[in-house]
């Protein structure tokens, strides 16, 4: 079978199977971090789990671009550079971070995360250094201008309100604490705002149908988790700040 009907049905399936998780988690919360519960299974270390499901991404986009044929244009490795700066990060250097307390995490959860990164990684990678055709003169377009600030921006979002969670795990190991400064005087999840902008800014950068699947993924996965993250802190802390939204400032 050609490659590019086995391609676009896994594309097209895609699109639904993040519609389908959207809904589910407004219902079930993904059980790590705060939201950890009894009842999901074997668990391993935080450390360890953010590894195993972050780790292929990084390494298997590489491959893809070598056994890919487009090599030549600067724009590709402009892309390969963004990618990779997002998931060595988060696959080599955020787990180092976590403090040594952290709850596990289910081997379903790291399962699941493991599955979405190698398919997300392929036909993303697939595309950028197979399908596509993209020269020198994209990194004029306003498209890929706009896409990379808005990838900037969010990656710096997205550091700045793990280190404030950081921080605060690491001054008080007992329990959570309410954050405070930055955006988080506005929204109760900066780090997945940050996150939703970075892949947003994938999407318009690459101008690609694989880069708005990753971006409708990444909202898909992230929005009912901010709601979560909201109602928890409202559950947990009298004082919780009204003002504060969810995800989104002064609207949700």
């Amino acid at each position: 079978m050609d490659e590019m009907i086995i391609y676009n049905g896994i594309l097209i399936s895609w699109f639904v199977l993040s519609a389908i998780v959207f809904v589910s988690l407004f219902f079930i919360s993904a059980p790590y971090g705060r939201h950890s519960r009894k009842g999901w299974g074997i668990t391993l270390n935080n450390r360890l789990s953010w590894l195993i499901m972050e780790a292929p991404a990084a390494l298997a986009f590489i491959v893809f671009y070598f056994v890919g044929d487009n090599k030549s244009s600067l724009v590709l490795f402009v892309f390969i550079l963004m990618w990779e700066a997002h998931y060595i990060h988060r696959a080599f250097i955020y787990p180092t971070s976590l403090p040594k307390s952290s709850f596990g995490m289910p081997l379903s959860v790291i399962g699941l995360g493991f599955f979405f990164n190698m398919v997300n990684c392929y036909i993303n990678g697939r595309y950028l250094f197979s399908f596509s055709a993209y020269t020198n003169s994209w990194f004029m377009d306003p498209r890929f201008i706009i896409g990379v600030a808005l990838f900037i921006a969010g990656f710096i979002i997205n550091r700045m309100a793990d280190k404030t969670l950081l921080d605060l795990r690491h001054n008080n190991e007992s329990g959570y604490q309410i954050p405070q400064g930055g955006l988080y005087n506005f929204i109760s999840s900066p780090n997945y705002f940050g996150e939703i902008l970075i892949w947003v800014g994938w999407a318009v950068a690459t101008w690609s149908i694989p880069g708005l699947a990753f971006a409708v993924w990444t909202i898909a996965n992230l929005a009912p988790r901010a709601w979560a993250n909201h109602k928890w802190y409202h559950q947990q802390f009298a004082d919780y700040p009204m003002q504060r939204k969810a995800l989104i400032p002064k609207i949700w």
